[in-house]
């Protein structure tokens, strides 16, 4: 293992009875490194950090710290120390006193221990509390304490475990900048977790962005927003606009029936893609004949430092611009998207493909249920196939008894012109629909497809 890693994780997994929380996490961490556990809520990353930690034991895998695993040894006992969401602070004693609990524990000389709660408290703007009682402080004053109590034991990693969430935004953003001044200082190896896009973007040396107990992509807060690699990230990471397109060949796509220069290659001719586009890149004007192509602004609302505008773009698209210059609704615009600005990603899938055994030439088990279908008449009962089925032939319906099957509206995403949802059916599988219909995050659905939308095709190509 190189040694500018201090942390190394490797085949990592936890489940909680049939829920599969992480599923064979594997990254490093540099010493010295301010790395951030990025998701929604539910996505498996405090369940990450508390097994660095050692408050949970993994299933699975080996976290190795400086090269030996640490995977069997109690949490009191590893070089760690972990910030909670909750402070966790000892009422009964005073600022000083809880800074200084850890260093009484490891019977440290009561000289040393307070030049080291000093320089503490000096560290986090906390000289002048030492004799105050932590009940009497303000939530982010707490906080303060607590990462100092945290960091006088100079743990070789601090984790932070959504340490900012219970301030409000104001004191939530000193205490980033805090923060961040505090790791430069210090250069502790800082393992952070949130599921504030912002908060990441501005703490992070590095993001590990996680979703359903799986890594989505690894990298620095501009390859993370600039270079996302599917959907999700582009999603999760700030505002964008993602759509439908296709890579005609290098350095040229098309996408909301415009066709633009881009700057990537390697995608092939004529292949699926799905594009990125940043509502900050996308250049609005009065020059209409100048522009790329045109469009007629739904709606202008001033967020403090620019404009967010919808635009009903030329071709039947909604379009999300964010500019310092207003432009009235109704106002007929010029719309212009330099080549660096697009960014195009590999779809991750082009139908759903689904696992099913053919029960006879007219049906098919898949997803739980049997499923009326046409079976070409090379296979035969009991063989195993897939079930394909484009994304728009699945049926949602408002009852889950109406339907073959029943499910949740899991993920959703805006494609400029129509939705495309993830549901999470009761038996716990995945489909990918596309429609016009608005649907919420949580929706109860119904599902069915029609005979004649199950294609069969051989699972082995």
């Amino acid at each position: 293992m190189t040694k500018d890693y201090i942390i190394d994780i490797q085949h990592l997994s936890k489940s909680f009875g049939d829920v599969k929380v992480l599923d064979d996490i594997n990254f490093y961490v540099r010493r010295g490194e301010f790395i951030t556990l990025l998701g929604p809520s539910g996505c498996g990353k405090t369940t990450l950090l508390r097994q660095i930690a050692g408050f949970i034991a993994p299933d699975e895998g080996r976290i190795l710290l400086e090269g030996k695993d640490i995977s069997g040894i109690p949490p009191h006992k590893r070089p760690l120390n972990t910030v909670f969401q909750r402070y966790a602070l000892f009422p009964h004693l005073d600022v000083f006193d809880n800074v200084a609990f850890g260093l009484k524990l490891h019977k440290i000389p009561a000289k040393e221990i307070e030049q080291r709660v000093k320089k503490m408290l000096k560290m986090v703007s906390m000289t002048d509390y030492e004799d105050r009682s932590v009940d009497s402080l303000s939530g982010g004053q707490q906080q303060r304490v607590a990462i100092a109590r945290a960091l006088v034991n100079y743990p070789k990693v601090l984790l932070l475990d959504e340490p900012l969430a219970a301030l409000d935004l104001k004191m939530r953003k000193d205490m980033q900048l805090e923060l961040k001044e505090i790791h430069r200082k210090m250069g502790i190896t800082f393992i952070y977790v949130t599921h504030d896009q912002e908060e990441a973007l501005t703490l992070s040396d590095t993001i590990v962005v996680m979703n359903e107990g799986r890594i989505q992509q690894i990298g620095t807060p501009t390859d993370i927003y600039n270079e996302p690699v599917n959907s999700f990230v582009a999603d999760f990471i700030g505002e964008s606009t993602i759509l439908n397109g296709t890579m005609i060949c290098d350095r040229k796509v098309e996408f909301m029936g415009h066709e633009f220069e881009c700057v990537d290659e390697g995608f092939g001719e004529n292949v699926p893609v799905d594009v990125v586009v940043r509502p900050e890149d996308v250049v609005i004007s009065s020059d209409v004949e100048g522009s790329q192509f045109s469009g007629v602004v739904e709606s202008c609302i001033f967020k403090g430092v620019h404009y967010e505008m919808f635009v009903d773009t030329d071709k039947g698209y909604e379009l999300m611009v964010q500019d310092y210059d207003s432009f009235e609704p109704g106002s007929k615009v010029g719309l212009s998207i330099n080549p660096d600005d697009i960014q195009v990603m590999r779809k991750e899938r082009t139908c759903n493909t689904i696992e099913a055994t053919v029960e006879d030439q007219e049906h098919v088990s898949m997803l739980g249920c049997t499923w009326e279908c046409s079976v070409p008449a090379e296979f035969k009962s009991g063989d195993e196939v897939l079930a394909e089925v484009a994304f728009d032939k699945v049926d949602l319906l408002d009852n889950q008894e109406d339907g073959k099957l029943g499910g949740e509206v899991h993920f959703l995403l805006y494609k400029g012109d129509h939705y495309h949802l993830t549901i999470l059916t009761d038996d716990g599988d995945h489909l990918w629909v596309d429609t016009d219909d608005i649907w919420d995050k949580g929706d109860l659905v119904g599902i069915d497809i029609l005979p004649s939308d199950i294609k069969i095709k051989r699972k082995n190509g």
